[in-house]
């Protein structure tokens, strides 16, 4: 077993033996076949070609005139089913598996390829490889209920050299600012902005893949008039979870069905300009797949030229990696193709030397192998436990500590500094990790305590802050070395013994935020702030806490909902007769404020004053700012001037300190004061810019909730038919506002409903051709729509 490691997630590969790649050759029909050159083995797996002798050589001619091809099968006169079932269902399913699985088909061009990959979309009978893969995938789903299957799915486009996304055109997929590219990683290869769909049932694939073949490019020539002029990968990935909490274990697979561009002689099909490029680009392609072949096949060739080409460089995990690989070759069975069949028979015996080492691609669950782990462990304890016990020693404790054994340990720790515990006895490792812990608590307590006590006695005074200095040394409280100036004599201070509470400036203020007001009251019953006590109502009615969920939100208007109809379920039987005029939605809108929807009115009412309020508050909060700022400058501005009057006036040192006068010293606490009291402002502000928030969030629920109340109860007073009112009636299983299935009969059904049943039930193809004909349909309704839209504006320009 291999293990790769990428980011926080670990990938298990448990390797496969290496095999051969299978390759097949299937013969397109014809009326014109070559039976004395083309000939079959008995076994069917072998393919003779046989050629005459150029007489115009001359006697001496040493012309090769036999060649026999030994493959996997030979495919004549085959149908879609055979192919399939010989080709690639043992590689699909073995994809659930987990095994990676490529299927490609090569040849030149006109000789099959796209129907072998493809298929007739016309005829369900004629459906290629892709359709049947994706249909036995789906089937192999349904048959494994102990997995959850996901399948994703993609189609990339290799044109002249270019990479395009065929599943561009679909509404959802946004447009790529950046050009694709090729990528790889140690799990394989990747391509970077190509689109991945997620399918979860089989007629999605189909809609995918047909809108795929839609945006294939094709051109017409004298070998094909469909011939397409790109190589095309069609890719489907699977990941499979077992049900099974305990399976930490998932696979990851995935199948590349390729359909290569037709390899042409160009004096042979014709082709001329943009044609002419086309085959210039598929030409130089192929051949630079069949060189990465050949140095496959050669076990003494280190490198392999994967990058010489988007195609092999796209197919590099695929080509010799570890997957299943098999080659369909498709050729021409007439006499005037026979030298491009040689060189198509060619390319197959040489895949044929080529090995794989297919491997089933495991990961692991993150969570799952926590969960297993945590598990694990529990059984570790106890197995410690019992071997302990059998040992004779005394109980350990494996678990983590909890507080109250934690507080014995703090208790030990301290009594051992004091000197009342001789020694701490030692039971275990984390006993000792938390005893070291416990000494840097009690340390980290002793430096608090230490500072705390320093910090009643002294104030502590930045030395960097000279302004500060200077104006305590003008006020003489201090000397020029920082020492005490004075003692208490009850008309001054020393600065060393003021109380920290007389202070100037210092405000014993206690506050809480909206939000702690509103989650205390929400944790004990009976005890609410000012705040909580105005959104009580709210709460309690609407339940648009701040931890509630939008669907446990509409759960608890549902339920209210109901009481209020089932209370009110007496006036209703009472209620007048419809008019035959519906008011205009304003007038009913006042009406059901009224009525129905008198209490959700009444909380959104509540709520809106209460916002109002918060915002009241803000906007005086916001004015006290401004005003506190307004002082700052000019306390500013003074200062300033007093400092400028004391330079002009010559400033006063003494031994390298400056000294200000008192009225200096005085505007600078002032603007000290004044900074702190716009600091605790501003914080106040902000909380109260929070509960705006919450506010306007409660509002705007009730507001929405006040508006589907209204439509759902116009359209039930004035538009539900009478028949209809006893379903919507309190008790019943319907919610206002909604159609009783058992009237929906009576509407009539819809033509296309009809012609959908009746397309099911006749279908030649039976039960099974439903996903197909319906991917089908949909993806023609939309080219149709398109076509016409394109008319449309055409019309209009001119």
């Amino acid at each position: 077993m291999m293990r790769r490691k990428n980011g926080d997630k670990r990938y298990f590969t448990r390797m496969g033996t290496r095999k051969k790649v299978h390759a097949f050759v299937r013969v397109k029909p014809t009326d014109d076949f070559a039976h004395e050159m083309i000939t079959y083995g008995d076994d069917n797996k072998t393919i003779d070609i046989h050629l005459k002798k150029d007489t115009r050589r001359g006697v001496v001619n040493n012309q090769q005139t036999d060649w026999s091809f030994k493959l996997d099968g030979v495919l004549h006169d085959a149908s879609q089913d055979l192919v399939y079932e010989t080709v690639a269902k043992d590689v699909v399913s073995q994809a659930l598996d987990g095994y990676n699985g490529t299927i490609m088909c090569y040849g030149q061009t006109g000789a099959g390829k796209t129907y072998t990959m493809t298929g007739a979309t016309e005829n369900y009978k004629h459906r290629g490889i892709l359709p049947r893969a994706l249909q036995q995938v789906f089937r192999m789903i349904e048959e494994r209920p102990t997995h959850a299957i996901t399948v994703r799915v993609s189609y990339l486009e290799i044109y002249n050299e270019s990479l395009f996304d065929l599943l561009s055109t679909l509404p959802y997929v946004g447009p790529s600012v950046t050009p694709m590219t090729i990528v790889e990683n140690p799990q394989g290869v990747f391509i970077k902005g190509l689109s991945v769909h997620l399918t979860s049932q089989e007629e999605d694939a189909f809609s995918l893949l047909f809108e795929g073949e839609t945006n294939r490019i094709i051109a017409s020539h004298t070998m094909n008039k469909s011939s397409s002029r790109s190589h095309c990968i069609f890719t489907i990935y699977m990941e499979a979870h077992s049900r099974t909490l305990s399976n930490e274990k998932y696979i990851t697979s995935k199948i590349n069905l390729v359909d290569l561009a037709g390899s042409e002689r160009l004096g042979k099909s014709g082709s001329e300009g943009r044609v002419l490029k086309e085959a210039t680009y598929i030409n130089k392609s192929l051949s630079f797949l069949e060189q990465a072949i050949i140095a496959l096949g050669d076990q003494k060739r280190d490198h392999i030229p994967f990058r010489q080409c988007k195609l092999t460089h796209a197919l590099k995990d695929s080509l010799g990696g570890n997957c299943n690989l098999v080659l369909v070759t498709n050729i021409y069975g007439e006499a005037a193709q026979l030298e491009e069949t040689l060189s198509s028979l060619r390319f197959a015996s040489r895949m044929k030397l080529v090995t794989t080492e297919p491997a089933i691609n495991e990961k692991y669950d993150a969570e799952r192998m926590v969960k297993n782990l945590e598990k694990e462990l529990a059984l570790l304890k106890q197995e410690l436990a019992i071997h302990d016990s059998l040992a004779n020693r005394t109980l350990v404790n494996y678990d983590p500590m909890d507080e109250i054994q934690i507080a014995e340990i703090n208790s030990q720790v301290r009594r051992y500094l004091e000197g009342t515990l001789d020694e701490i006895d030692i039971i275990n490792l984390r006993q000792i990790q938390e005893v070291f812990n416990q000494f840097r608590v009690v340390l980290r307590q002793q430096e608090q305590e230490v500072e705390s006590s320093l910090r009643r006695k002294y104030t502590l005074v930045d030395k960097n802050d000279f302004a500060t200095i200077s104006a305590v040394q003008k006020a003489g409280l201090i000397d020029v070395d920082g020492h005490l100036v004075g003692e208490p004599d009850g008309q001054g201070f020393g600065l060393g013994v003021a109380p920290f509470s007389t202070k100037p400036g210092k405000k014993s203020k206690s506050k809480k935020t909206f939000k702690e007001h509103f989650s205390s009251s929400a944790r004990k019953e009976g005890a609410s702030s000012p705040v909580s006590k105005e959104l009580e109502v709210s709460a309690s009615k609407s339940q648009l806490t701040p931890s509630s969920k939008d669907g446990d939100v509409k759960d608890m208007l549902l339920r209210d909902r109901e009481t209020s109809n089932t209370s009110d379920s007496p006036k209703e039987e009472l209620r007048p007769l419809r008019p035959s005029t519906p008011p205009s939605k304003p007038v009913a809108f006042e009406d059901f404020k009224n009525e129905r929807g008198s209490e959700i009115n009444r909380i959104f009412k509540e709520n809106k004053s209460i916002l109002n309020e918060r915002r009241k508050k803000a906007s005086e909060t916001t004015h006290r700012i401004n005003a506190i700022k307004r002082e700052i400058d000019v306390t500013k501005e003074a200062l300033n001037f007093q400092k400028s009057l004391r330079e002009k006036q010559g400033e006063y040192e003494n031994k390298g300190l400056m000294i200000i006068d008192e009225e200096e010293f005085l505007l600078i606490l002032k603007l000290k004061d004044l900074k702190k009291q716009y600091r605790t402002e501003y914080q106040d502000l902000r909380d109260l810019r929070a509960e705006i928030q919450y506010c306007q969030h409660l509002v705007d629920q009730c507001r929405h909730r006040l508006l589907t109340e209204f439509d759902i109860w116009y359209n039930e007073s004035f538009f539900v038919p009478e028949d209809l009112q006893v379903a919507v009636k309190p008790g019943c299983s319907i919610r206002p506002g909604m159609m009783p299935v058992s009237r929906i009969v009576s509407l009539g059904e819809d033509d296309q409903d009809k012609f959908n049943q009746l397309q099911q039930t006749v279908l030649p193809e039976g039960p099974d051709s439903i996903s197909f004909y319906n991917a089908k349909v949909k993806t023609e309704q939309k080219q149709n729509y398109l076509k016409t839209m394109m008319g449309f504006q055409q019309t209009q320009r001119k």
